[in-house]
């Protein structure tokens, strides 16, 4: 399993238990600002203890190939920016996953998330032979619907009361990208 990718301005890197200061780092930074598209966070998640518990769930589902999540990092420095995740990766007839992405909010702007997500879909169609890969966005989150239709992502329809969002039940937009129409 290659744990580093690289692409013009980012290292994209699959993180263990030993970075968890990295992902703590980047959550304390952005907690204000991710609040509003995240779950509801009580105060453990922002421990490192919480971070490290959970990069050890995540690297066994990445080994597993249920999931892949990269970090992304501007070149040659040592501070996460962001990152992307494949997760609930379906095989059989299905091969489909869910996207999630995350950018530190000093980062927007720049074209981080659209760079990231090129590598990142390149490796979920070919190397992990996904289908599909769906993704849901809350309708007033227009940074987030610009960056996935960009991408060549289809809008299938609004999902209602879809997810829990900053404890509230938010209807989401399902867009989704099949393998054969990624450019």
């Amino acid at each position: 399993m290659v744990e580093k990718y690289v692409t013009e301005r980012l290292e994209l890197r699959i993180l263990k238990p030993e970075d968890a200061k990295l992902v703590l780092d980047f959550y304390i930074r952005n907690r204000e600002f991710l609040q509003p598209w995240e779950p509801l966070r009580d105060e453990s998640f922002f421990t490192l203890e919480q971070q490290k518990e959970m990069l050890e769930m995540e690297y066994s589902k990445i080994k597993a190939e249920e999931s892949l999540r990269l970090w992304m990092f501007k070149k040659g420095e040592k501070k996460a920016i962001g990152n992307i995740g494949f997760s609930n990766i379906v095989r059989g007839v299905f091969q489909s996953c869910h996207l999630g992405y995350k950018l530190d909010g000093a980062a927007t702007g720049n074209g981080y998330m659209n760079e990231a997500l090129v590598k990142g879909i390149e490796l979920a169609f070919n190397d992990l032979k996904l289908h599909r890969i769906e993704a849901n966005i809350i309708p007033r989150n227009h940074a987030s619907i610009h960056v996935v239709e960009k991408l060549g992502f289809h809008d299938e329809g609004l999902a209602k009361e879809y997810l829990k969002i900053n404890d509230v039940w938010e209807d989401h937009i399902h867009y989704t990208l099949l393998n054969k129409n990624f450019k």
